[in-house]
């Protein structure tokens, strides 16, 4: 019998680093889904010590729809309670973290990712450009949960979207020099 060897969803990828922002893969360990069944939520809720509002993470749990949590790491036993399906093996993780996150993904998301409309442990089931994800602001930066097989063109699109930014930014701090460079001349 052959020896399968487990390998991640960006296996080989290296961390990309530009301009202090970082775009690295992440290992989250089990990923299990909890759909609470009908009148269940109070006993799930003790179970788990908690259950997240809508669009938050809560410790280990993170809403993914009404009555509806993953949970990273191990879950409790919730037979007869909760719908439990183990997800490790379909979702992938990405970690962009640094100065320029929130601007890179705005160019993606559909959202606006600024701390102040979209503070720590808040998350959001939004597409990545075509792509169906998990998005969930950390305290430097972002958690992207995407299905495994649309893990290299997350990256690429988050690169992309990235380096784009980096421009976008060298242009604006040109365009700001000039004009101080031009203001000063005329005092």
């Amino acid at each position: 019998m052959p020896n399968l060897i487990a390998k991640s969803a960006l296996f080989g990828r290296a961390p990309l680093t530009l301009g202090g922002t970082t775009l690295a893969e992440a290992q989250l360990g089990p990923i299990t889904s909890v759909a609470v069944f009908p009148g269940k939520l109070a006993k799930v809720k003790k179970a788990l010590g908690g259950f997240p509002a809508p669009n938050t993470v809560a410790g280990k749990l993170i809403w993914t729809g009404p009555e509806q949590v993953f949970v990273l790491g191990d879950a409790p036993d919730l037979a007869g309670l909760a719908a439990v399906t183990d997800q490790s093996g379909g979702w992938a993780a990405l970690r962009l973290s640094g100065p320029h996150a929130a601007d890179a993904l705005m160019r993606l998301y559909p959202l606006d990712l600024r701390a102040a409309h979209f503070p720590k442990d808040t998350c959001a089931r939004a597409p990545l450009g075509h792509m169906q994800s998990i998005l969930i602001a950390e305290e430097t930066g972002f958690l992207i949960l995407i299905f495994r097989s649309m893990a290299r063109t997350a990256w690429h699109e988050i690169e992309a979207a990235l380096a784009l930014e980096m421009q976008m930014f060298k242009w604006r701090v040109q365009i700001i020099s000039k004009m101080f460079r031009t203001a000063r001349k005329c005092l």
